[in-house]
């Protein structure tokens, strides 16, 4: 008999979508831990503990060289932003900084340290994402090398990368990204999936156990028709997503199909006008900031959480709270999960 897909025929209905959290400043990243717990990136510089009894708060980095980036025009552009987030083998938080432009460690007090501003003896750019392995290697995109990202919101520009840090150091592993953002391994950890977000396509890597790369190819559509910000696997081996700006949550079938899960756009004339100014390169400031739905405006992460991995959170970067529902599949532990 044929292998049903257990996503087949599945779609969020509004009604139910509840939230978590409250006055978050850009909860970009979630990380999701086996007793309930969520830890939420924020733009005041640190993190967002939220307990499993719903009670929350706010652990700020220990560090002097930090910038108040708490206005809407401002937190987007300058001072800290941490972005991607993953646990250290040890429980202690990596945080890609997209404002410091670095990779940055945090003990669940507060101090931090920096581990990686530079790569070849030049700044290491728009750190973007982090994610550790099975095999505690540290994986990072760099979007761009340009300071001000929001110059690199452009068709023709490929200067995002992937690095790897293990006992060899820091080093470039592919290069040549339209905008690099989110990257997940699949379950044996033998392909590495990259968000190309102004390609508005996923390619994924196959990895060597050199770390070296054999293969490079796109997963599923070649173009996705919108911005792609985070992806996460669930244990049938769907690719779930999100369309940041234009704000879908997605999910990619291990066939390569694409099913639109959640659409909180339904075609604005913003998000047309956002993508129709794009092909131009003519994107500005003021057409990112018109999109946006009302759910989790600027979609920008999935995180599968719950004691059986079956409630989704939704990152945004827009957002002051934390959507979730409920999925009909388990997402894949991520190997902070089992210890």
């Amino acid at each position: 008999m044929p292998i049903v897909n257990p996503i087949d025929g599945f779609e969020v209905d509004p009604h139910a979508i509840h939230t978590i959290g409250k006055d978050l400043q850009r909860p970009e990243c979630i990380l999701a831990e086996r007793d309930g717990s969520l830890w939420s990136a924020d733009a005041r510089g640190g993190v967002v503990h939220i307990r499993p009894d719903g009670s929350q708060a706010f652990i700020g980095q220990k560090q002097d060289s930090f910038a108040d980036a708490s206005n809407d025009a401002s937190r987007f552009t300058t001072g800290t932003l941490p972005n991607g987030l993953a646990f250290a083998k040890n429980g202690d938080i990596l945080i890609s900084n997209f404002g410091t432009d670095r990779l940055e460690l945090m003990k669940r007090n507060g101090e931090s340290e920096v581990l990686y501003d530079t790569l070849d003896g030049k700044p290491i750019g728009k750190v973007n994402f982090v994610l550790r392995d099975k095999r505690n290697r540290v994986w990072l995109t760099v979007s761009t090398t340009i300071p001000n990202w929001m110059n690199a919101i452009s068709p023709n520009i490929r200067d995002g990368f992937i690095a790897v840090a293990d006992e060899k150091g820091l080093r470039i592993v592919a290069d040549g990204f339209a905008f690099t953002n989110e990257i997940r391994f699949d379950a044996a950890e033998e392909w590495l999936y990259v968000v190309e977000t102004t390609a508005k396509r996923i390619t994924r890597l196959k990895i060597e156990d050199d770390t070296s790369v054999s293969h490079r190819e796109t997963f599923g559509p070649f173009d996705h028709g919108a911005f792609i910000d985070g992806i996460a696997f669930d244990a049938f081996g769907n690719l779930w997503g999100t369309h940041v700006m234009i704000d879908r949550i997605f999910a990619i079938t291990p066939d390569g199909d694409l099913r639109i899960i959640l659409d909180d756009d339904n075609g604005s004339p913003e998000g047309k006008a956002l993508l129709a100014a794009f092909e131009r390169d003519e994107v500005t400031p003021e057409m990112t900031l018109a999109c946006g739905g009302k759910i989790a405006p600027w979609m920008a992460s999935v995180t599968f959480g719950g004691v059986d991995l079956r409630t989704l959170y939704i990152g945004s970067l827009r957002g002051t709270m934390i959507p979730f529902f409920k999925v009909p599949v388990s997402g894949l532990p991520m190997v902070h999960w089992n210890g």
